[in-house]
């Protein structure tokens, strides 16, 4: 993957950190950037180089990965339960098994809608020619435009992305995006309002369900190390995008 072959690696970093410099050669974890931890002021000369503020980004309520799939309990805690309804005198059918109910992982591009398909596109397009300002025109302006951050993005969008990676060029923050939009995605709340399409599939996954080789999918984004902070959180908790049937871009963003 162009990830793997650029030398990068993950680890969930912790609040206010940094991102530490590294000697040339060194492996770089993809997800040792700043989540959400950009300062509160812009720099000296951002008054030359940035564009105009943008209005603060209206947040979008995002799917619970925690929610859809809690923790098991530990054995012994777990307390019985009656077992389902039968569905009549003839025995009906028994409650589908769990497992079933975890969402479909599609890689299937052609499955997308004619809309969610095209904004893929140009968002992988404007990565892959690695200038964050060709993001612009995608993320849009005001409260319509793509959630970056948990709280309100005070400023120029593209300037904060450009903050949040660790590289002048905002080209690392770029490679993220490409990747998770490498990996498979989901389908979620199908015919209701919340209805959209997530990236990558993990979001929605409970960690202890993956197989090996959706480890290895995973692994292409974050750590090992971070893998276990998952399980322990309770789900992934990387960088996501989600884009509503109509091709709206409504978030790109990491933590909980």
């Amino acid at each position: 993957m162009f990830l793997a072959a650029a030398g990068l690696a993950v680890a969930i970093p912790t609040a206010n950190a940094g991102v530490a410099a590294t000697a040339p050669g060194e492996r770089v974890a993809l997800s040792e950037l700043k989540r959400d931890e950009v300062p509160d002021e812009a720099p000296e000369n951002a008054e030359d180089t940035a564009a105009p503020a943008a209005e603060p980004v209206e947040t979008v309520p995002l799917p619970d990965p925690i929610e859809r799939f809690p923790l098991p309990e530990a054995p012994g805690e777990t307390e019985e339960t009656p077992p389902p309804d039968s569905g009549g005198e003839d025995g009906g059918t028994e409650a589908a098994p769990d497992d079933q109910a975890l969402p479909e992982i599609i890689y299937d591009l052609d499955r997308l809608p004619e809309p969610v398909r095209r904004m893929h596109g140009l968002i992988m397009s404007a990565c892959r020619g690695g200038d964050l300002e060709a993001l612009r025109p995608l993320i849009g302006p005001g409260p319509n435009g793509t959630q970056l951050s948990f709280g309100s993005v005070e400023g120029d969008p593209i300037e904060f992305l450009r903050q949040a990676a660790g590289d002048a060029d905002g080209q690392e923050i770029l490679a993220i995006l490409l990747e998770v939009l490498d990996a498979g995605y989901v389908h979620l709340d199908a015919g209701t309002p919340n209805e959209i399409y997530v990236w990558p599939y993990f979001f929605s996954m409970p960690l202890d369900a993956l197989t090996p080789p959706q480890r290895v999918e995973l692994f292409e984004i974050v750590t090992a190390g971070d893998y276990e902070d998952m399980k322990n959180f309770g789900g992934y908790n990387f960088y996501r995008v989600g884009i509503t049937p109509e091709g709206r871009w409504v978030f790109f963003v990491a933590g909980d």
